[in-house]
């Protein structure tokens, strides 16, 4: 059974926060809004609940899933991070970005790119999501909530239950929360440089 917390945009319940962290501790498999969309989430090293995403969402191995923080200190124990990205990371966290840099022995190898040893990090601009953070005091393994088969990120708590119900352990319904992916940062060089224009203003990193 699936189930279904509806948790306020703007203060968060932490009753209910604490609660989405026991899900995840149980190794359950969430899905929580964040400033560019719908996204699923799990514990950090959870290979079971990883391969149960991947499932869902049919997933290769070359897909890497992103580590989701709740503040530029907690992301920078997982990447590798030099004076210059530091700069830029501060600030545009939180934010819709998504940044590639160079993993920390933190990360587990399979999350990593299996060639240039790098991982997806960002902070979210959203209350919910950094306060279901703040409260497992770690980061969330999470990709983006696109089905198979579908373009676009769902954005309705109401269509993701009729879709997910009994396929996840806990969905959080906390309103509409936009549709258009992050920014993607690539910052392992030095110079940044733009994956993918989304969200996020990209002008600092031309």
């Amino acid at each position: 059974m699936t189930q279904f917390f509806q948790i306020h945009a703007e203060n968060p319940q932490p009753r209910l926060a604490n609660q989405a962290v026991n899900i995840i501790h149980q190794g359950g498999v969430i899905v929580y809004p964040t400033d560019s969309g719908y996204a699923l989430g799990c514990q950090l090293g959870d290979k079971s609940a990883l391969n149960k995403i991947k499932s869902l969402r049919r997933l290769d191995e070359r897909h890497h899933m992103t580590l989701i923080c709740r503040d530029l200190s907690e992301l920078a124990n997982y990447a590798k991070v030099d004076n210059a990205a530091f700069r830029l990371l501060k600030n545009h966290t939180p934010g819709s970005y998504t940044f590639i840099l160079r993993a920390t022995a933190e990360v587990p190898r399979r999350l990593q790119h299996p060639k240039k040893k790098t991982i997806g990090l960002r902070v979210p601009d959203n209350k919910i999501a950094l306060a279901i953070l703040e409260a497992l005091g770690e980061p969330l393994m999470s990709t983006t909530l696109i089905l198979p088969g579908k373009t676009d990120i769902m954005t309705d708590p109401y269509d993701i239950r009729l879709e997910l119900e009994g396929r996840v352990d806990l969905i959080v319904d906390g309103g509409y929360c936009g549709n258009v992916a992050t920014s993607m940062i690539d910052l392992t060089d030095g110079t940044p440089v733009v994956l993918r224009e989304g969200q996020g203003d990209t002008t600092d990193f031309v």
